[in-house]
């Protein structure tokens, strides 16, 4: 399993943060004006630290290449790809472990924004479901309960019953390059920065 302690809430974040009022479609919107990479932006979202991979509670967020080119959409746009990035790493676990992975899953806040789904999609080059019941989490332990309650046979009777797809998002081609290059730029940042976490406090 992986698990990242700050997705949707990085994005929750940097709108409270640094984007008071702002609507999160508006944020979206201006996101999608940039480019893939963010012209060189990088975020990490370890603002609450992080346990996959690194398992680490000192774990800071930061962003990394920021320039006076780059604006507020441009940090929102950073957040999308580091968050996408952070679940890579999972991924990628995973793919060590020799687990083959056709296609993901996306539920919650955080898939509301299509320009998002699109970005996370691209960074795992893998097509992103998203089902009819918006609350995957808890739709999914109320699954688990009626298996252990004897309502379904097992975990594959409950998922065939109750789960809908009702739209498909796949990964965009011509940014998959782009998004290649972000991700090592991406791994390569937590080793470097990390002997620098301790010493921030909080």
């Amino acid at each position: 399993m992986g698990e990242m302690l700050s997705a949707a809430g990085s994005m929750q974040w940097f709108r409270d943060t640094l984007a008071a009022g702002v609507r999160f479609a508006d944020l979206d919107a201006g996101a999608a004006e940039w480019v893939p990479g963010s012209d060189g932006l990088v975020f990490l979202p370890y603002l609450a630290g992080e346990r996959t991979p690194h398992a680490d509670p000192d774990a800071r967020g930061a962003f990394i290449g920021l320039s006076l080119r780059h604006d507020r959409p441009a940090m929102v746009r950073a957040v999308m790809e580091g968050v996408a990035y952070g679940l890579r790493d999972s991924l990628e676990l995973l793919t060590d472990l020799g687990v083959r992975a056709d296609g993901g899953r996306a539920s919650g806040g955080g898939a509301r924004s299509r320009l998002w789904l699109s970005i996370v999609a691209s960074v795992l080059g893998l097509p992103l479901e998203l089902t009819a019941v918006e609350e995957g989490s808890a739709f999914g332990a109320a699954l688990l309960g009626g298996v252990a309650g004897g309502v379904f046979g097992d975990v594959h009777e409950a998922v065939n019953t109750c789960v809908r797809v009702r739209e498909v998002v796949e990964p965009e081609p011509s940014w998959r390059e782009t998004y290649a290059d972000g991700y090592s730029r991406f791994r390569a940042l937590y080793p470097a920065l990390r002997p620098h976490f301790g010493t921030l406090g909080g």
